[in-house]
């Protein structure tokens, strides 16, 4: 565990990577919290005929070797689970140990997904400008709000935060720095975006986190190096790294691609306590763990005189 008052929360970003399945979903859950250690297990939520229009709901899915369904509408719901299944889950993290949440991407699911009432409900950089389905959250809904900011202007970014704050509601809210792509390359990660973005929403908002759909861990712990830094700057707090989760990265399916598996996970969350617990000043000049290798090893002139002479 981090010796710091809030450690960063990694979320497990299930997402669909359950591929329709009830007791997959729930072993992703029992792998992310027992196996790998993270806080958070989120799921996405859907309502398809709301989200979609006629067409898209009707074609044919863009990538037909991921595709559940003949087309793109059935495809989602093949995908989804409903509200009892959601309970179920949230059944299932509580035994587990680990929080559950989910990312609503409408105002039904909203609305579904607050009657559960889980401590923080996600929207996706996709509908962040759905000011009905935020507002209805601002109302109705007493627990965290994360927003992601993939896709985003900065002008947009800034109306996001002030919609939250004429509500009331910028304490409850974490907004993610984060770039729509699946995988994304390296140089479009843009982890300076961090900075800001704590630089101007850091001390309006609950916090601020980092969404990763990159491959490998070592930009995420680049990010918590970021976020902490600008904490320091008292430019607010960095709360929450998110990566998408599944047991198996050549499975059918869109996300599993730009997703870790267990062991990259695990190492994630590993990492990220440890780096955490470097970031800091030493607390004494000489620790403790130095004076035992200063009273063996350190030249002074107590112990071999002072060979160049007292001027």
């Amino acid at each position: 565990m981090s010796t710091i008052e809030n450690p960063v929360k990694v979320i497990a970003e299930i997402g669909c990577n359950h591929k329709g399945d009830l007791d997959i979903a729930k072993e992703l859950i029992r792998v992310a919290a027992q196996e790998c250690k993270a806080d958070v297990a989120k799921f996405q939520k859907r309502t398809n005929k709301e989200l979609l229009t006629p067409e898209e709901y009707n074609r044919p899915h863009p990538v037909p070797t991921n595709s559940y369904g003949a087309t793109y509408g059935e495809h989602r719901e093949f995908l989804e689970f409903d509200v009892e299944q959601h309970r179920e889950l949230v059944r299932e993290c509580e035994a587990n140990g680990i929080m559950y949440s989910t990312s609503v991407w409408d105002l039904t699911a909203a609305k579904d997904m607050a009657s559960i009432n889980p401590p923080l409900l996600k929207i996706p950089s996709a509908t962040n400008q759905h000011y009905e389905l935020q507002n209805f959250l601002c109302e109705n809904y007493a627990g965290e709000i994360h927003v992601s900011t993939g896709m985003t202007t900065r002008e947009e970014i800034r109306k996001i935060i002030d919609f939250y704050k004429e509500r009331g509601r910028a304490k409850d809210l974490v907004v993610y720095s984060c770039t729509s792509g699946y995988p994304v390359a390296s140089e479009d990660i843009c982890l300076f975006e961090i900075i800001r973005m704590m630089e101007e929403f850091g001390n309006e908002v609950k916090g601020v986190g980092f969404s990763g759909h990159h491959l490998g861990i070592a930009a995420d712990v680049a990010a918590l190096t970021i976020g902490r830094m600008c904490e320091s700057q008292g430019k607010g707090q960095f709360t929450h790294i998110e990566r998408h989760f599944t047991l198996d990265r050549t499975w059918k399916g869109t996300d599993h691609s730009a997703s870790l598996e267990p062991d990259g996970l695990r190492q994630l969350c590993q990492d990220l306590g440890d780096v955490d617990k470097a970031l800091a000043y030493k607390k004494d000049e000489i620790l403790p763990v130095e004076q035992v290798q200063r009273d063996k090893l350190k030249w002074n002139a107590e112990r071999h005189g002072n060979l160049a002479g007292a001027k």
